[in-house]
Formats: structure tokens, C-alpha cells, sequence
């Protein structure tokens, strides 16, 4: 079996997931966007919009600016002669996924989106008349969201009545997504416009659906494309899939020889090395992260790589975070040296930064001079005037005396 060192392992997964790839010279297109799909995999979908929504982030980590209209026309826009890229689903939590790969999650479909959805099945079981009602409704009017789903079904059945509650036709929505039923035809700001598949997917796609196995074996596969190295666990968690089926598939994949078996030097578990996966000598360069970017939403594997334990703090009472509400960590050159609390203040038109943290033992200094540049990078990407560094931290002066 094979030794990799801790550090040749980061560099692998940092490979894997982009960051070894120069960033494009000219204007960023659907080849650049495609590019990057063909390392991640996914985009995580998340409704906070403190900063910048979750989905537009990880291209803008890995290339650099670019219209985020790219992400909105290749997953919600249809036309003839641009077919979509992305469709949603629930993958690693709610994400856009490539349209060609949405055929291996069908069997998330059959199982309603999974097992801890189970107040969907409940829907099913109680009101099937409400959830036959809603599908029609759609097919005659979507892309419609749910707001305008309710007003619709409460005029046809009365706004009154022990079977009829506005809250269960948003359920039965998201019960008709999770079984594959509905999808998402269009995006009004963040609110969801249901269609139907057939609408909105391309034939090829809709026709096909592999066995269970295959698929699963399918996803394995293109979490360890994406990840480089990786732990049974890590492997499991980009798609959220269970214990057995991915213990399955990752010995199925070894056997076939697209996995070979690792150990990594300071790791407690056995890895996995993709075939495809390659350890650049170096990495280089700057990008700060969302807290779902797919290099770190799964922080034990962050902290084994980087030695940077994380966590979002967005649900922790304000006196009691440490570093922030919605922080981004700042990698350089191939380390998580920094993290800095980002706030849009879209009303004056800057970039805030109310708390900046050095990573320990790095030089501030150094790592206020590239995070200075990363935050004005940011600021002009979101069409904010500047950035405006607040107090907390041991990196906001210098930060501060830089932008």
C-alpha cells in the first residue's frame, strides 16, 4: 500500500478540487464554468445572504470574477440553443448538479429525497388528493412557486377546513421535488418556481435510469474525482449517501482499480487515491471560501488536511461566537492562514469586515497584504465600492491599514 504525507495528500485534494488550475486571462464563459462543474461536481444551494449566496462563491474562488448570470442562465434559464447545465436536487444537501448526472440520484427519488424526509411520506399518506392537486396545478401554470400555489388551491377548495392548510402545500411541493415529480423550472430571487421535469430536462436524461448500484457506484466515483484523496466517510458525505451502499461501492472501485487504498501519514482511517488524481509540487495563489465550499463543508476532513478546525456560527447567540456570524477562511498558497467575518452592506455600497483572525503562528502581515487584495477583489465582484474593516481580531489593524 502506498504513504502519502499529510502534505502531499492537502496538495492532492486542493488539485482535485481546482486550486492547481490557473485562473482564466480573459472573460469567464460556460467552458470555464464547465471546467470547474468537471472538479466540484456540485454547487451547494443555501438561503443565507449575508455575503453572497452559496452558489455563486466557489466559481469566484476558483476563477475569479465573472458574471454571476453564468450560474443563473446555465441552471434557470431555458433556450433552444443553450440547453441547461444544472438542474437542483438534493446531492450533498440542496445543490445544482449537472443535468447528465441527475439520472444517478434517481433512486433518492423513489426513496422521496431519503429517509429523514419522512413528513413528506406522512403528506402522502394523508392528503394524496392535496399532492395529485398540486402536481395538476403546476402542470397547468408553472413555473409557479408555492406562495401563488396556495392562493390558487385555496380559492378552488375554500381557505377553511380541517383538509385543506396553506403550510401543506409547500410540503407537498417538496415532496413532489424530492420524488423527482417536480423540479425547479425557474428562480424568482431565491424563491423556487415549480415545473415539470419534462419541461425543463432534456429527454436522453429523463430516459434514463441506471440500477441502484451502478448509480451509487457512480456518485463514489465522482466524489473521490473531486476530492483527490479522501476516507470512506468523505467520500460518503459529498452526497450524502449511507454507511453501506458507500462501503460497497468504494470496494467495488478498488476492485475495478479506479480507487486504490492509501494511508496517510497523521490520518486514523484508510484513504482512497482516485486514478485520475495527480500532486502538483506546489500550489499557489489566494482564494477565500465559502463556509460551503466543498474544500471545507466537511470539517473533520478540514482539519485533517489543513489543521484548521471550523465552524459555522450563524446559530450561536452573538456572545458566544468567536470569530463571527458567516466567516470565510482565506487560503494561500496551499494553506488556510486566515478567516475573516464578510458582511455586504449593499445599502453603502461596501464590503464590511467586522472581524479578521490570523491563523497561529503566520506572519500578519504578509497574510493582511493578501487578504486586503482578495477583499477588494471581492468587493469589486459584487459591485461594492470598497471594503471597511471593523475591530475584532488580531488581523484587523493590519488589515485595516492596507485597505
Amino acid at each position: 500500500m502506498q504513504t502519502m504525507s499529510a502534505d502531499a495528500a492537502r496538495r492532492t485534494a486542493l488539485a482535485a478540487q481546482g486550486f492547481a488550475d490557473p485562473r482564466p486571462a480573459g472573460e469567464v464563459g460556460r467552458r470555464q464554468l464547465r471546467r470547474v462543474l468537471g472538479r466540484i461536481k456540485l454547487l451547494q444551494l443555501d438561503s443565507v445572504n449575508v455575503a453572497v449566496r452559496a452558489h455563486y462563491m466557489p466559481l469566484f474562488s476558483r476563477l475569479g470574477g465573472y458574471p454571476a448570470e453564468l450560474v443563473d442562465d446555465a441552471a434557470w434559464t431555458h433556450r433552444a440553443r443553450r440547453p441547461r447545465l444544472l438542474v437542483e436536487y438534493w446531492a450533498h444537501e440542496a445543490s445544482l448538479v449537472p443535468v447528465e448526472d441527475w439520472p444517478l440520484l434517481r433512486w433518492r427519488m423513489r426513496e422521496y429525497g431519503g429517509s429523514w424526509r419522512k413528513r413528506g411520506r406522512e403528506l402522502l399518506e394523508r392528503s394524496p388528493a392535496l399532492v395529485d392537486d398540486v402536481l395538476a396545478a403546476v402542470k397547468e401554470l408553472g413555473p409557479v412557486g408555492a406562495g401563488a400555489l396556495e392562493r390558487e388551491l385555496g380559492e378552488q377548495r375554500g381557505s377553511r377546513g380541517p383538509w385543506w392548510d396553506r403550510s401543506d402545500t409547500k410540503r407537498a411541493c417538496e415532496l413532489l421535488f424530492a420524488m423527482g415529480a417536480l423540479t425547479t423550472g425557474a428562480r424568482r430571487g431565491f424563491e423556487r418556481l415549480y415545473d415539470l421535469p419534462e419541461r425543463v430536462l432534456p429527454p436522453h436524461v429523463l430516459g434514463s435510469e441506471p440500477e441502484d448500484e451502478d448509480a451509487i457506484r457512480g456518485l463514489v466515483e465522482r466524489s473521490a474525482q473531486a476530492l483527490g484523496v479522501a476516507t470512506e466517510p468523505d467520500l460518503r458525505d459529498y452526497y450524502r449517501l449511507d454507511p453501506a451502499r458507500s462501503r460497497r461501492a468504494v470496494a467495488e472501485l478498488v476492485e475495478s482499480g479506479a480507487l486504490e487504498p492509501v494511508s496517510v501519514r497523521g490520518w486514523s482511517q484508510p484513504a482512497y487515491l482516485h486514478e485520475s488524481a495527480r500532486t502538483p509540487r506546489r500550489i499557489t495563489g489566494r482564494a477565500l471560501l465559502s463556509p460551503f465550499d466543498p474544500l471545507i463543508w466537511e470539517r473533520s476532513r478540514a482539519e485533517r488536511l489543513f489543521g484548521f478546525r471550523y465552524r459555522i456560527e450563524i446559530y450561536v447567540p452573538e456572545a458566544k461566537r468567536r470569530y463571527g456570524y458567516y466567516v470565510f477562511p482565506f487560503l494561500l498558497d496551499g494553506e488556510l492562514v486566515a478567516r475573516a467575518d464578510l458582511k455586504a452592506d449593499r445599502a453603502a455600497g461596501v464590503l464590511r469586515v467586522p472581524g479578521a483572525f490570523a491563523e497561529p503562528g503566520r506572519d500578519r502581515d504578509e497574510v493582511a497584504t493578501e487578504l486586503a487584495g482578495a477583499l477588494r477583489d471581492m468587493a469589486g465582484w459584487l459591485g461594492l465600492s470598497g471594503v471597511r474593516v471593523g475591530d475584532r481580531g488580531d488581523l484587523a489593524a493590519p488589515l485595516r491599514a492596507r485597505v
